[in-house]
């Protein structure tokens, strides 16, 4: 993409006392005509580049800008380099990988230590995230719709949409874009999305409400639940809560009190305790609570299944 190859140049530019259209044409694999437009893109863009002919000559930035080799220092580049790299890990092709080359290709001298932030962004799903996040990208490009399945708790549904945003939140990736079904913009989760395909081309909408992210937006509260652990789970208390999340009885047991956004999901997780929990209001987590027990003991205790497990 030209704005990468500008942004490249420019960083070569800034490093480097003196280099030329031959080296610059090499470095992208554009042709030396690519390069002497680019060249006058950044000029039109107020950086000022001098060129000389002849031997010795070449493309440099004026020597009364040679502040701006601030512009981006050591820790900025670390920076932009550990950005790039996390996007590698979930890309299906070598686009990032190959910017990063060109980056540091004019900044060798210039980006100093070794690596210090490592990101992967592709969790445990990158075979099957990676082809997902570049059929996406390619129709947000093109202006194409996206038709897929949708796996959801109120079931399985087929969903069309008008792509805008890929987005990287709570440990998850999601698309941002207009449901042609439900007539309004929704967020849907990528590990939920089966069968991706593009669909027709749209026009862009006009208006396009920037993605609502916040916790209290998403995960509003519904009720506030209160519960006693086990002494020997305070480390996950403070791993998914902080330590503020509870307060240490006399017993050492871990009076925990907090607001949730879906019971379902907090059975589910308080389930993941399995008696190193007791939950003591509200009544109606306590009552499903009971019922999951009372079916499981019955599941397992039937005479059949005995049988099955020899």
């Amino acid at each position: 993409m030209k704005i990468d190859r500008l942004i490249g140049i420019l960083s070569i530019l800034l490093q480097k006392d003196m280099t030329t259209a031959p080296e610059l044409a090499g470095y992208f694999e554009v042709s030396r005509r690519t390069i002497n437009r680019d060249i006058e893109a950044l000029c039109k863009a107020g950086i000022p580049i001098q060129t000389s002919q002849g031997a010795g000559g070449g493309i440099s930035i004026m020597n009364g800008y040679r502040m701006d080799r601030t512009l981006l220092t050591s820790r900025d580049m670390q920076m932009i380099l550990a950005g790039l790299r996390s996007l590698d890990s979930v890309s299906g092709n070598r686009y990032y990988g190959q910017l990063m080359e060109k980056i540091q290709a004019g900044s060798s001298e210039f980006v100093n230590g070794r690596d210090s932030i490592l990101i992967d962004l592709s969790s445990w799903h990158r075979d099957t995230l990676a082809p997902k996040i570049g059929l996406i990208q390619d129709a947000i490009e093109l202006g194409k719709n996206i038709r897929f399945d949708y796996y959801s708790p109120g079931g399985q549904t087929k969903r069309e949409i008008e792509p805008y945003f890929l987005i990287f939140k709570w440990s998850s990736w999601y698309v941002y874009g207009f449901c042609l079904m439900r007539k309004d913009f929704r967020l849907f989760k990528l590990n939920r999305m089966i069968g991706i395909v593009h669909g027709e081309s749209f026009e862009r909408r006009a208006e396009i409400p920037w993605p609502e992210l916040s916790n209290e937006k998403i995960f509003s509260a519904v009720g506030r639940v209160k519960a006693v652990f086990d002494p020997s789970m305070k480390w996950q208390l403070v791993e998914e809560y902080g330590v503020r999340s509870f307060e240490e009885q006399s017993d050492g047991t871990l009076l925990f009190e907090h607001e949730y956004a879906d019971e379902d999901g907090l059975i589910s997780w308080m389930l993941s305790f399995r008696d190193k929990v007791t939950v003591i209001e509200p009544e109606s987590v306590k009552d499903k609570l009971y019922q999951i027990a009372c079916d499981m003991i019955e599941k397992y205790k039937r005479t059949d299944y005995k049988k099955s497990s020899h």
